[in-house]
């Protein structure tokens, strides 16, 4: 079953969606969305009189998601994906923190993205567009690694970018998918190391957890 939305959504769009429910909006949303989503399909694209590149949903998205799929056909908040724990994610943009102590799961960024990715990640893996190289400074070495795409990673892109393009019209997914070769130069995929579950061990609860460390997280959709 598929639901057609138009205009602004407000908190939790598509909250707790099941298999077999997809959900359509043209327009944009705000924070929460597919939050505890652990199936279906969520799409959010911009309106024929949005120029640019907009900013189509807010904060927190996929929080506490365990499968689903989220295509949005723009920029996102801060903390996207944060405790995904196996959901399907391709987002053109974020703010800070994104992929923060996700456990399982696929995320795909094909624009901007904020300081801090995938501090406390544990599990699952982020594919990155960084053709100016600014991934090595936005993220934790300690904690996660970012390396250049094998043959099986990049087939594995390369078939999320044309399912974003299907469902979203999106201008950036066409552009990439039009000078592929190149394109797939400047992706990075990164992932946790394996020592993040100890580091993690050893500051639970200690004095040097901040806020943001225990900050709600945005859930992702297979």
């Amino acid at each position: 079953m598929t639901v057609r939305f138009h205009g602004i959504a407000g908190q939790s769009f598509g909250a707790y969606l099941a298999d077999g429910v997809n959900f359509e909006l043209t327009g944009a949303a705000n924070d929460y969305v597919g939050k505890g989503m652990n199936g279906g399909r969520i799409v959010i694209r911009p309106g024929a009189e949005v120029t640019g590149h907009p900013v189509l949903a807010g904060n927190t998205l996929l929080y506490g998601a365990t499968g689903g799929r989220l295509h949005i056909a723009g920029r996102v908040g801060e903390r996207f994906a944060v405790r995904n724990s196996g959901a399907v994610a391709v987002v053109e943009g974020t703010g800070g923190h994104p992929c923060e102590y996700m456990t399982s799961g696929t995320v795909v960024i094909l624009g901007e993205f904020g300081r801090n990715l995938g501090a406390g990640m544990s599990g699952g893996q982020a594919f990155v567009y960084d053709p100016q190289g600014r991934l090595e400074t936005r993220m934790n070495p300690d904690l996660v690694a970012a390396e250049p795409l094998g043959k099986a990673a990049a087939t594995t892109l390369r078939s999320l970018v044309e399912q974003h393009l299907e469902l979203t019209g999106s201008a950036r997914a066409r552009t990439l998918l039009g000078d592929w070769e190149t394109a797939l130069g400047g992706f990075k995929r990164v992932h946790p190391k394996g020592n993040v579950a100890r580091i993690e061990e050893e500051h639970e609860g200690s004095a040097e957890e901040t806020p943001e460390s225990t900050a709600p997280v945005a859930a992702s959709d297979k």
